[in-house]
């Protein structure tokens, strides 16, 4: 049986919320203030986090980067009514499954979850932001969450949570080819590395697992992602 952590303030609107869960077949606990939270996701191994961004005491954007530190691997889906806020950019920068409206669409609620992958973090580092979204969703459909980058800045911006494996552009904004992929390396010692490219007489800087040549098949690229990620061991959950 999945479990699943709710955070909100709203007491009623999550343990509503809760309850559908277990309709569904899942467990569900419910906090209403960031600490709690933390705490018990420091006892309890959950499929994934569902927050609220604005709350008393801690925000979600600090409650994701807190709960990076106590569970790693854990998959977090934020549930907001302000899509445009400051601290939901923050909190993108952690690596969010999803981001949803309220009122919920329960449906697509359900599929997230139902999908989410412990350990299923993918860095992305693209400056095309078309082909960026299309792959940041092509994933998430997989239940595969992704943080990323688009200049070799925002690169090195990344690290407050490991991902299983980088796909990684030769030539980004910042640097010269293949910048972003050195950092990333130093950053993630023994991180797989992907690589997709327009330049076929570019060589990259480091060892990669495979390069994908533009254009390539997003099915393709998914796949391969997904058979990484099923031949690799998962991140152990330790509640010290």
């Amino acid at each position: 049986m999945r479990r699943y952590l709710i955070v909100d303030d709203n007491r009623a609107f999550a343990e509503n919320l809760g309850e559908i869960l277990a309709d569904a077949g899942a467990a569900a606990d419910v906090e209403t203030v960031g600490p709690e939270a933390v705490a018990r996701a420091g006892r309890v191994r959950y499929d994934a986090l569902i927050t609220d961004m604005r709350m008393p005491v801690m925000g979600g954007a600090e409650l994701v980067h807190r709960l990076r530190r106590v569970d790693p691997g854990l998959p977090a889906v934020v549930v907001t009514a302000y899509t445009n806020d400051e601290d939901l950019a923050a909190a993108r920068q952690e690596g969010l499954l999803a981001i949803l409206p309220k009122p919920v669409p329960l449906r697509g609620l359900l599929e997230v979850l139902g999908a989410a992958r412990r350990d299923g973090l993918v860095a992305l580092v693209e400056d095309d932001l078309a082909l960026c979204d299309n792959l940041s969703e092509a994933l998430r459909a997989r239940g595969f969450a992704t943080v990323t980058a688009s200049s070799v800045l925002e690169t090195e911006r990344l690290g407050s949570a490991r991902p299983f494996v980088a796909v990684v552009d030769l030539r980004l904004p910042g640097g010269p080819d293949g910048t972003a992929m050195t950092r990333l390396a130093a950053t993630f010692p023994g991180l797989p590395i992907l690589v997709i490219t327009a330049l076929a007489d570019v060589a990259a800087p480091g060892p990669c697992l495979r390069r994908y040549a533009k254009p390539f098949r997003t099915a393709d690229l998914v796949a391969d992602i997904e058979h990484l990620y099923l031949s690799q061991p998962r991140g152990s959950w330790d509640p010290s």
